[in-house]
This record gives structure tokens, C-alpha cells and sequence, in this order.
């Protein structure tokens, strides 16, 4: 009987498709990297003028309807009915104190429009100006 020869091949590492998959991986989490950094605003640095005066910031709160109707005073939870007594109170502290009405983003499970209409009604009956918060609005045609 003839037996076959068969000649001992040395094991071989290749390095060519291991550059390849390390490369991949490398622009893999670069690029995630990238997407995860969020640049809303470039830093651009202000001249100084002589003739300027500083700006004095003016005092602010925050009037916010969540997601769920639930009302909150800078960050504070409140009732409907306690509204009003707040901002008297926060305007007591600083007469110069701007309010704004903020409404949190998305879409609930309760209908958040009575709820805004009957703020709107009690703050619009107090004498009190609010300002409303929310996103520049984006004109047609500019391919943004």
C-alpha cells in the first residue's frame, strides 16, 4: 500500500486582514465619537468697546407645563391655583423679574391644551406679561 506524503505546513498569522479590521473599528468609534458631541453654539469672541456699559442680567422664572400637565415654578411643582401667588411673591423679591412659559417637548398622554388655556386665562387676568419659550422658526427655502 502507498501511503500519501504530506508535508507540515507552518502555521501563518496574517497581518493584512487584521490591519484591516482594526482600521474599521478605529473609523468606527471615531465617527460615533463624532455624533455624539452636539456643537449648537462656535465659540466666538466678543470685542470690548469703551463706550459699552455692562448689561445687567434681569432676574427670570420659569413657569413649565410637563409632558404629563403637571405645572412646575422653577423647577418646583405647583398647582394651577398657586400660580399666581408665586409670581406675586417672586415679584415682591424682584419687581424687575421676567416670567417665562415653557412647554416640555413631545407628545403626552394628556391633552396639555386646556390645561395652557386656563394658565394662559389666569396670568393674562393678573396683569402678568409672560414671555414664551421655544424654537426659532426655520423659513422656507433655506435648506436647513
Amino acid at each position: 500500500m502507498r501511503t500519501i506524503r504530506r508535508s507540515d505546513y507552518d502555521a501563518r498569522i496574517e497581518i493584512m486582514p487584521l490591519i484591516d479590521v482594526i482600521f474599521l473599528l478605529l473609523t468606527f468609534f471615531i465617527y460615533a465619537l463624532v455624533l455624539m458631541v452636539r456643537v449648537d453654539l462656535l465659540p466666538v469672541p466678543l470685542e470690548t468697546y469703551i463706550s459699552g456699559d455692562p448689561a445687567d442680567p434681569v432676574p427670570a422664572s420659569t413657569i413649565t407645563l410637563g409632558l404629563d400637565g403637571t405645572l412646575s415654578f422653577n423647577d418646583e411643582k405647583i398647582e394651577a391655583d398657586q400660580v399666581i401667588n408665586r409670581i406675586n411673591s417672586a415679584k415682591q423679591d424682584e419687581p424687575n423679574t421676567r416670567f417665562y412659559l415653557v412647554m416640555a417637548a413631545g407628545e403626552g398622554e394628556v391633552d396639555r391644551g386646556p390645561v395652557l388655556t386656563s394658565l394662559w386665562d389666569r396670568l393674562r387676568d393678573a396683569g402678568v406679561e409672560i414671555n414664551l419659550v421655544g424654537a426659532p422658526i426655520v423659513p422656507e427655502g433655506s435648506g436647513q
